[in-house]
């Protein structure tokens, strides 16, 4: 067991599967490990590089490992899945977590602090709070158009008008429908201050952290889209250049080529579903307030979207955006605004 170098850790809810390997690439170590004795099993072995897939709970067993002095390295599944050699269990994965792990051209998924997850908890509960308000909202609208009250579409006209039609005494309702729109309408409430809640912790988050007030001079970028991009790639030091970062977020055309043709399709809409979201949306408005400017990348901007159409210019400003984010992240430089 002195002679391992290379483990390869399938992670799982109670018993994790080991595969190590010593310099010369022979199996030296293949156990089952349950999740209580872990961190001891791991204490008692030499300083080596364990790999690991990138999913739940992988980021606090890096943490962990890392303080027991190993190298811990965390790969996407899909980079994974062509070292299995035969049947998936949990052996054969440790043994292809083993065998990608050493693989000099992969690329690795950087380590999260718990700042940064604790950042990203609050983006997620937030949009779960955000979906689940639309569905109650929308659910709301359809029940009232069975009673014959039609509301316009979006939150505020159910916000102003639910609680009036609740107090109408002369709309036909009865009591017991009365009182399951007033649950609704509480519930509305509820949900409202849980978001601002949640939103008032992010601004907290950004005003004490000195990369996102960088991130926040930039045009289309907001606390939300700061604070997630902070969380989500860190110091950006994993990503070569600005177009790896944007290429990891999916706002580069996908390509398909073959035989010496060259084929570009739509972008290919890998990596962080939300995060991407949220710099699209900001291009969004950088597009449309850049007919007021005269600036370069407002006149760059205003001739794109006049060329190519405005959902082409949107994608383009996004992906200058995350460009200049990783700059600001990785060199630790200020924004320079257009002359």
């Amino acid at each position: 067991m002195s002679a391992v170098c290379t483990i390869g850790l399938d992670l799982a809810k109670q018993y994790f599967q080991v595969h190590g390997v010593d310099g010369r690439g022979y199996v030296v170590l293949q156990k089952k490990v349950n999740r209580h004795n872990l961190l001891n099993f791991f204490a008692q072995l030499p300083k080596c590089i364990v790999g690991m897939e990138a999913c739940g709970g992988a980021h606090h067993w890096a943490r962990e490992l890392e303080k027991l002095g190993h190298t811990p390295k965390l790969m996407p599944a899909q980079y994974v899945k062509p070292y299995v050699k035969t049947n998936k269990n949990d052996r054969t994965d440790a043994e292809a977590i083993c065998e990608a792990v050493t693989r000099p051209n992969l690329r690795f998924v950087a380590m999260k602090s718990v700042e940064q997850q604790e950042v990203l908890t609050l983006h997620r509960i937030r949009q779960g709070l955000i979906k689940h308000r639309t569905a109650l909202v929308n659910e709301t609208r359809g029940l009232l158009l069975e009673f014959g009250m039609a509301l316009p579409q979006g939150i505020e006209h159910v916000r102003k008008s639910l609680p009036r039609i609740v107090e109408d005494l002369h709309n036909g309702l009865t009591l017991i429908q009365r009182d399951t729109f007033s649950d609704q309408y509480n519930e509305l409430v509820e949900i409202d201050e849980r978001v601002v809640k949640l939103e008032r912790q992010l601004k907290i988050f950004a005003n004490t952290s000195e990369s996102c007030q960088r991130l926040l001079k930039v045009p289309g970028l907001g606390v939300l889209s700061a604070t997630a991009l902070i969380a989500t790639v860190g110091k950006a030091t994993c990503f070569k250049n600005g177009r790896e970062l944007a290429s990891w977020l999916g706002i580069v055309p996908k390509q398909h080529s073959s035989g010496g043709k060259d084929r570009l399709l739509g972008i290919s809409k890998r990596g962080d579903v939300y995060l991407r979201s949220l710099v699209i949306h900001g291009a969004r408005a950088v597009l449309r307030f850049c007919w007021r400017k005269e600036d370069e990348r407002s006149v760059w901007l205003q001739r794109l979207a006049d060329r190519r159409g405005s959902h082409k210019a949107v994608v383009a400003q996004a992906n200058k955006t995350v460009r200049i984010c990783w700059a600001i992240l990785a060199r630790n430089e200020e924004y320079c605004a257009a002359a």
